[in-house]
């Protein structure tokens, strides 16, 4: 015996309960289990009000998940995708940037450990970093190697 359809509320709520949504994904989602005569629109609303669907905790979660492995035009250009843009967009980028330069040296450390030695070398760890969407001048600081190297 199958059991019943869910609700769109309950599937809100399922969604919600395995990881932060953004308003926009957590729509595209609801949508394409909308029957006629449901509101999508106002069970967001809806959400929002209780405060299961958050802007805010939906940024800093994506942030927290993607900011170790990746630069901050790649982390600000997921987030815009999400429907994420203007105020909150521009302090998130300015938090980002505070930390930029030292994950790209973490990135560049746990995958390649060593400066490059060779012109070729270097440019496959240059592609690699700005790939990661790292700026120039995290590259730059990262390809240097860690401030840590000098020590030993």
């Amino acid at each position: 015996m199958r059991a019943p359809p869910l609700s769109l509320k309950a599937r809100a709520l399922r969604f919600l309960s395995m990881r932060e949504h953004s308003r926009l994904e957590l729509g595209r989602k609801l949508a394409r289990h909308a029957e006629e005569g449901d509101d999508v629109e106002a069970l967001l609303d809806f959400l929002e009000k209780n405060n299961w669907l958050s802007q805010e905790r939906f940024a800093e979660s994506l942030i927290h998940r993607k900011a170790s492995r990746y630069g901050n035009s790649r982390v600000v250009a997921e987030l815009q995708s999400h429907g994420v843009n203007g105020e909150a967009l521009a302090e998130l980028k300015s938090e980002l940037a505070e930390s930029e330069m030292a994950r790209a040296v973490e990135v560049w450390r746990r995958k390649f450990g060593t400066v490059a030695q060779d012109a070729p070398e270097r440019a496959k760890q240059m592609r690699f970093l700005m790939a990661r969407g790292f700026s120039q001048r995290a590259v730059r600081e990262a390809l240097k190697g860690a401030p840590d190297d000098d020590d030993c």
